[in-house]
């Protein structure tokens, strides 16, 4: 048996993705078993895509490289629209009226994604802003998130709270070619009524 195989056979047995696997797979710190299960979902996800067209909704969650996703549907909006892509900037709007299950069409400009998951706080549904965390509860999904390429958009100045998006929970991981991170994904402004 070679090295590798030792080390994959090792892995399996304890329940951790193999490091061959780890080097050409998505990023994940989690334990085999749950890995497989996302790589299906993942795979399932994609298979749905290609063959039922486009997604109403898509499950940010499951993209290998999100940040490629989000430029893409900005780049999109900038050709359909003749405006030029640098001139654009997400608005986001949360859709907490509503589960992804139940978008039925495609949103006219932008795109809507959930998967995303908050961690030391939680969407407040009924003020519809971020709020304190429930006690012993760390990590929660955000609702709906709908993101529509704007031109010319002015961050707000107050009302909103720069929320960092990760891949994974451990904010490493580095591009050898421009020394940005692998992992950061882009900041989102989320509703918030604290400074």
């Amino acid at each position: 048996m070679s090295e590798d195989l030792e080390l994959m056979s090792n892995a399996i047995f304890d329940n951790r993705v193999p490091p061959t696997w780890t080097k050409k797979g998505f990023l994940s710190l989690k334990p085999l078993a749950s890995w497989i299960e996302d790589c299906n979902a993942r795979v399932d996800f994609l298979t749905s895509w290609i063959t039922n067209g486009t997604p109403n909704v898509f499950w940010v969650s499951g993209f290998f490289f999100p940040q490629a996703f989000f430029t893409g549907t900005v780049q999109n909006y900038a050709r359909a629209n003749t405006i030029a892509v640098d001139k654009l900037a997400f608005d986001f709007v949360i859709r907490d009226e509503i589960d992804h299950t139940q978008i039925t069409s495609k949103p006219e400009s932008g795109c809507v994604v959930y998967g995303i998951f908050l961690e030391g706080c939680k969407w407040d549904y009924e003020t519809h802003l971020l709020n304190d965390s429930t006690p012993k509860k760390l990590f929660v999904e955000l609702p709906l998130l709908a993101l529509i390429p704007k031109e010319e958009r002015a961050v707000p100045d107050t009302g909103i709270y720069m929320t960092p998006v990760y891949k994974v929970l451990s904010r490493t991981g580095t591009l050898s070619t421009t020394g940005h991170s692998t992992n950061f994904v882009m900041w989102i402004e989320l509703p918030s009524d604290r400074e």
